[in-house]
């Protein structure tokens, strides 16, 4: 039986390994849509979306009294493969792309095009139902339209002393 070696943990090779460990994360974590990053800096529990299926990923911005919400999703039947809903102040987006199946005789090199479940949640405000959620899928992209009308924000005055 070959001898055990006992290997000392603040040695300059055992460092080399975890700083190796260390870049690594930082770089997968360089390659996630800020949203995630910001989730895996505080409490580390993921998106559900996250366990369920691959991250499907948004541009979301304001456009007058609307969010915008674009989702890259071509080669989707968005009437058979993709879902829309809003439960407890959340969107949820729902999508599936199927894979051909004629392709599996094909001698692949290299596959990079995904395929496969994709799902998202974003919060909304509290004042936003289902009736303000409208949906658009044109040439690839799902844009999604949440009137979120503006609230009458109180103004607060201030006492000079």
């Amino acid at each position: 039986m070959a001898g055990l070696v006992r290997r000392d943990p603040k040695s300059a090779e055992s460092r080399d390994i975890f700083d190796r460990l260390d870049t690594l994360f930082d770089e997968w974590t360089q390659l996630l849509p800020q949203r995630m990053t910001d989730r895996l800096r505080s409490p580390m529990f993921p998106e559900p979306s996250m366990v369920l299926g691959d991250y499907l990923r948004v541009d979301e911005f304001r456009e007058g009294d609307d969010l915008v919400i674009k989702a890259e999703l071509p080669g989707v039947d968005p009437e058979k493969d993709v879902q829309i809903s809003v439960t407890d102040h959340r969107l949820h987006i729902d999508a599936q792309r199927r894979e051909e199946a004629e392709t599996e005789s094909k001698g692949y090199v290299r596959r990079e095009l995904r395929y496969g479940h994709f799902t998202r949640d974003l919060p909304l405000p509290a004042s936003v139902s289902e009736s303000d959620v409208s949906a658009r899928y044109r040439h690839g992209i799902l844009e999604i339209r949440v009137h979120v009308p503006e609230s009458e924000a109180t103004t607060i005055p201030i006492e000079k002393a």
